[in-house]
């Protein structure tokens, strides 16, 4: 009998394997013999030339192995011990990144906005937010705010306009801050408003980008981009001495070729959020779910009563449940397929009629 297919889960598009195009480079890569290491391969150089050239601007290009190192390393750059990152409360650098940013910058704060408002319960922060914060105190006695952190898409799934993002610039300018963007899936939220990428990043205001490829179809490795290049002086020896520094850094970067050829990145991050689309659809009129908003990456969140997600679970279906109140993330990747979709919808619709 022929081996059944393995379940597609919904959990985190980390369960994705490496999408075709990432696979073929890395083989290439490890086909070309000895290469140069820490970097000085051509590998390296030429997917940070495809990473100035996508930019469409003369930006700084580093590697590391995940979205934690990349975010705690870049905020560090950017700050000193006795300074301040804003961010929301639902960043991740607040709640899922064991107080990595503290460490590698020496004990910078993050600075949590308020929660309670209609952009905060989106996931996201205001122009208004960063003012508040940073006005409140002014005294010798406080941290210093010096970066404003915002996550794109967020962790709620829903995506900064381009309008957006600049009126967040503006206002860190306006209080002599810089701006970082975790990009973790930053490819779903540039699918999503279908803009240039430099128009979402550079071109309105963002000084660094930790661009994302492990969620979209590369087996490792995230990007860190400078666009400011004045603020990664040194950024080499941070990365080298926090552990990130790969010796055969051609297998973390060959594969981003296969992402940037004919704007695969793209339409692989297109596909994930068309498959939450179709999942949204399917669900949001079930009785007994009650979607948190619609989708706007490759997302959905939803409360499903305990008994459902606990039957769910028992099925085999894995995702996470870790919002209040039976909150759920319903996470699409590049290989999600609609069969997959279509049968974990139907699983649901079931069990809530079984419940109700």
């Amino acid at each position: 009998m022929p081996t059944p297919e393995p379940r597609q889960h919904f959990a985190s598009d980390n369960y994705a394997g490496i999408c075709p195009e990432a696979l073929h480079w890395l083989l290439q890569a490890n086909a070309s013999g000895h290469q140069p290491a820490y970097g000085d391969d051509g590998w390296t150089q030429r997917v940070s030339d495809g990473l100035r050239e996508l930019f469409q601007t003369d930006c700084d290009v580093y590697f590391v192995f995940n979205g934690t190192a990349a975010n705690s390393l870049a905020l560090a750059a950017l700050c000193q011990s006795y300074h301040a990152v804003i961010c929301t409360p639902v960043a991740h650098i607040e709640t899922d990144e064991c107080g990595c940013p503290e460490f590698f910058s020496g004990g910078s704060k993050l600075l949590i906005t308020e929660s309670d408002g209609a952009q905060a319960r989106r996931g996201k922060l205001t122009p208004e937010a960063i003012d508040t914060l940073v006005t409140q105190r002014s005294d010798i006695h406080a941290p210093k705010p010096k970066v404003v952190s915002i996550t794109q898409a967020t962790e709620l799934g829903t995506v900064y306009s381009v309008e957006e993002v600049r009126a967040i610039a503006a206002m860190a300018k306006r209080h002599h801050l810089r701006l970082h963007m975790d990009g973790a899936r930053f490819a779903n939220a540039v699918a999503t408003l279908g803009c240039h990428p430099s128009d979402i990043t550079w071109r309105a205001g963002v000084d660094v980008l930790c661009f994302g490829g492990t969620k979209n179809g590369l087996p490792v490795g995230e990007a860190v981009v400078f666009f400011d290049r004045e603020l990664s002086a040194d950024f080499a020896w941070r990365v080298k001495q926090a552990g990130q520094l790969a010796s055969k850094m051609r297998f973390i970067s060959a594969p981003w070729l296969g992402m940037l050829e004919n704007d695969n990145w793209l339409r692989h991050a297109r596909h994930a959020n068309a498959m939450a689309q179709r999942l949204y659809a399917a669900i949001h009129d079930v009785p007994g779910v009650r979607v948190m908003h619609p989708p706007e990456a490759n997302a959905v969140f939803a409360y499903l009563p305990r008994a459902v997600i606990d039957t769910l679970h028992g099925q085999g279906w894995r995702f996470y449940d870790f919002i209040a109140d039976g909150g759920c993330r319903l996470m699409c990747a590049w290989d999600t397929t609609p069969e997959s979709v279509d049968a974990f919808a139907a699983d649901i619709a079931a069990a809530c009629a079984a419940h109700a």
